[in-house]
């Protein structure tokens, strides 16, 4: 195929890059990333989109998905897909789509799990909303980027999938270092009570697969001084998005609610920023209860 990859940053570019190992004409364009070998620099948005059969952007936020479908919808043949793999508000991905639908274009919103490592690998998830026939025509190129891709429904529902995936996962993640914080306090040994949660009815992935304590349980950010797999900025931006989806629809979130303030205080005044959301535990570690 030939296609548009708009957003060649940590996550972009390596997903383009597989893209091009796989046998793709891959036309790219960031306004400050380089472009990876193989992957031909366009000079603006459109211009990566002219003649493309599908348009893979990864964008920062709701707003420049927005800007960029503006630029890049004129520019594409109809009957291609633009496919969004951004982690951004439900209603932009929304906007976005109707956008394209009404330009002849299919459209899928189709965020990611599995970070930098995943997209480096080809081992991401995707989580898609869209038409059946957009997700057909893309389907090939998630298999190329990632190890899973599920249609999870109707434009929006891939954010939809996402945000709520990632609302589980912060709270999962404060209770995991709250309940470690809790055990140090109260003289229980660390590896003890990996033991006996991992294998109890307290187990989850927060604990099992990506535990917040040094030394116990598989290797994880926390062996490598909290260093992000997933930084804490990043769960903040998703329990906000969780949380304006959740006003949205009049939906009664207090669990998110509360991850979500407490993330905001951990990246904005405590220096949890550009460290990984499990550095809550030496958070909760060094502070007394109020």
């Amino acid at each position: 195929m030939k296609i548009g990859f708009i957003g060649l940053g940590n996550m972009g570019a390596p997903m383009a890059a597989n893209l091009v190992q796989a046998g793709h004409e891959v036309v790219g364009f960031d306004l400050a990333a380089p472009c990876p070998a193989g992957v031909t620099k366009a000079a603006t948005a459109g211009e990566a989109a002219t003649g493309a059969e599908v348009v893979i952007t990864m964008l920062p936020n709701g707003a420049i998905l927005r800007a960029v479908a503006a630029e890049v919808i004129p520019a594409m043949v109809p009957g291609a897909v633009l496919c969004d793999c951004s982690t951004v508000d439900v209603e932009s991905a929304r906007a976005v789509a109707e956008q394209a639908a009404k330009a002849g274009l299919g459209a899928l919103d189709a965020p990611v799990s599995g970070g930098v490592g995943g997209a480096t690998a080809g081992t991401l998830t995707f989580m898609v909303g869209g038409t059946a026939e957009a997700f057909a025509t893309v389907e090939p190129l998630f298999a190329i980027m990632g190890q899973k891709a599920v249609h999870c429904g109707a434009p929006g529902a891939g954010q939809a999938a996402k945000i709520c995936n990632n609302m589980i996962l912060g709270v999962t993640m404060i209770a995991t270092c709250e309940a470690f914080a809790l055990a140090d306090k109260l003289g229980l040994d660390r590896a003890k009570m990996f033991d006996v949660v991992s294998t109890s009815s307290g187990y989850s992935w927060t604990m099992n697969a990506y535990c917040p304590a040094p030394g116990v349980g598989p290797k994880s950010p926390a062996d490598n001084g909290y260093k992000p797999g997933f930084a804490a900025e990043l769960m903040l931006k998703d329990l906000r998005l969780s949380q304006q989806a959740a006003e949205a629809v009049d939906a009664d979130t207090p669990m998110g609610q509360q991850a979500a303030a407490l993330y905001a205080r951990f990246v904005e005044e405590e220096g949890g920023k550009g460290m990984d959301f499990s550095a809550m535990l030496p958070r909760f570690e060094n502070r007394s209860r109020e």
